[in-house]
């Protein structure tokens, strides 16, 4: 009887075997990784391969007989490199910088042939670094010289000013592959509402101990980054539920092609838009333009400002934050309610 199965298998050729081997299921979801892969090479390279700034603010205290001329004439920069706007004085300017309102300010010293460009290097130093670079040209056009004062230097820590978003890619794999594991071993959508509480109540549990682990890592055991333990610890908290509910709700929504829709918005497209490689005016268009309202960026942000800046201009980063949150919860809760997954789902088969 083995026998003649054997033979029966083996009558069958290759295109059989291929096709048991390989289902059309399968071929599917291995064409939809390569599109990621491709998708991949095209967000990083693209929006990391050619930096260059772009209406990077930069306030300017002038004397008021010079003031709107230089404004108007940093504008009118050819690729507009810059943002101009008055500044009262310099104070003001500084306040700016320091409030993370403009990248730098410039001060225009009359009495003298030299004027100074505040910076916060902490803010990126390869922003900084481009800024001082154009105003240079500029100051040598009209004979003057230009000196630099770094307002919010780096930690020791933190040479290249990358800690804060290496942290956040660390605190975002946790959430979506911890998501992704919950999916794959139990089914991509929980069986009844109580098993759905359960998962998200697994989740925040994690997110608190993601949460606080990256915070001591960065902080008292590698010294790579200064700041609050606490204020770290709370939106890595936010950010691992955060995208590790949102991960969820796909799953819920899509099965297990949620997880590759997962790797596309928090891999492809929220990494290279973060803000951490280069700052915001450093990066093309559309990554300058989704970055903000991707958890990668609005973490990013706030983990530096935390850090470096006292915690200012962290409101909107935080809402955006909270927003990934609710959504996600509501969508993996309500979808739930209205297609539980089946009783006996155990597993998730990939083939």
């Amino acid at each position: 009887m083995s026998s003649g199965l054997s033979g029966a298998r083996r009558d069958r050729g290759f295109a059989g075997e291929l096709r048991d081997a390989v289902t059309g299921r399968a071929a599917l979801l291995v064409i939809g990784v390569l599109l990621l892969q491709f998708g991949f090479i095209v967000s990083y390279v693209g929006g990391l391969h050619h930096p260059y700034p772009h209406k990077a603010s930069i306030a300017v205290a002038a004397p008021a007989s010079a003031a709107d001329r230089l404004v108007a004439e940093l504008n009118a920069l050819p690729k507009q490199p810059l943002d101009a706007r008055t500044a009262t004085d310099e104070a003001a300017a500084r306040k700016q910088v320091l409030d993370q309102k403009v990248y730098s300010a410039l001060i225009v010293r009359p009495g003298g042939s030299q004027d100074t460009l505040l910076v916060a290097n902490a803010r990126g130093p390869v922003l900084a670094t481009a800024i001082q670079q154009v105003l240079t040209a500029v100051e040598a056009k009209q004979g003057r010289t230009l000196a630099t004062e770094d307002l919010v230097p780096l930690a020791s820590g933190d040479a290249d000013g990358l800690s804060s978003f290496y942290l956040v890619v660390g605190w975002c794999v946790g959430g979506y592959l911890v998501a992704s594991i919950l999916g794959i071993s139990a089914g991509a959508r929980p069986a009844n509402f109580a098993r759905a509480l359960i998962r998200l109540g697994v989740l925040a549990l994690y997110s608190v101990a993601a949460g606080i682990g990256g915070a001591v890592i960065i902080g008292p055991i590698l010294n790579a980054l200064p700041g609050s333990i606490l204020g770290l610890w709370g939106v890595g908290a936010l950010l691992v539920f955060a995208v590790g509910v949102f991960t969820m709700a796909l799953e819920c929504l899509f099965g297990i092609v949620g997880i590759g829709l997962a790797v596309l918005l928090f891999v492809v497209l929220g990494n290279p838009s973060a803000g951490g490689v280069f700052p915001p005016p450093m990066i093309p268009p559309f990554w300058r333009a989704i970055g903000p309202w991707l958890p990668n960026g609005a973490a990013t942000t706030v983990t530096r400002s935390i850090a470096y800046f006292n915690g200012t201009q962290i409101t909107g980063p935080l809402l955006v934050l909270v927003v990934w949150a609710v959504v996600g919860t509501v969508v993996s809760l309500v979808v739930t309610k209205l297609r539980p997954g089946r009783e006996d789902a155990t597993r998730m088969p990939l083939v």
